[in-house]
């Protein structure tokens, strides 16, 4: 029983090991750089999980041709299409993931312009000083 969950749903346990990864990184790590892209490794597998949710099998494209009907009255079930909102959502998110990757690094850059240094504890002596 738990294998057989295990054997059709293995993408959610890549997605959690991405997610912790990235968690690890942001935690664990001193240099922020580092922080930056094990945000970025969260955010994506985030994005991955949700894309990956929303999937299902044997619909089409949310695309209904009318000039088909030709006159007949027609007969649309949602079932048969997939829904685009979770795509349209994570494009946004996609969106907002390279600008908070783009100003963070920014920043970055102006901590190391101001400290020499881009290590956390290293940062935090010379603020205490």
């Amino acid at each position: 029983m738990l294998l057989d969950i295990i054997a059709t749903k293995y993408n959610y346990a890549g997605f959690i090991f991405l997610m912790c990864i990235g968690l690890w990184a942001m935690i664990g790590k001193r240099n922020l750089p580092k922080k930056i892209l094990g945000m970025s490794i969260f955010q994506t597998a985030i994005m991955l999980f949700y894309i990956s949710i929303s999937v299902k099998t044997n619909a089409t494209l949310p695309i209904i041709d009318a000039h088909g009907a030709h006159g007949h009255d027609l007969h649309v079930r949602a079932a048969d299409y997939l829904n685009p909102l979770p795509h349209v959502l994570m494009l946004t998110a996609i969106v907002v993931s390279v600008a908070t990757l783009g100003v963070a690094l920014a920043l970055v850059q102006k901590v190391y312009r101001e400290h020499e240094t881009l290590e956390e504890p290293e940062i935090l002596e010379q603020l205490r000083k």
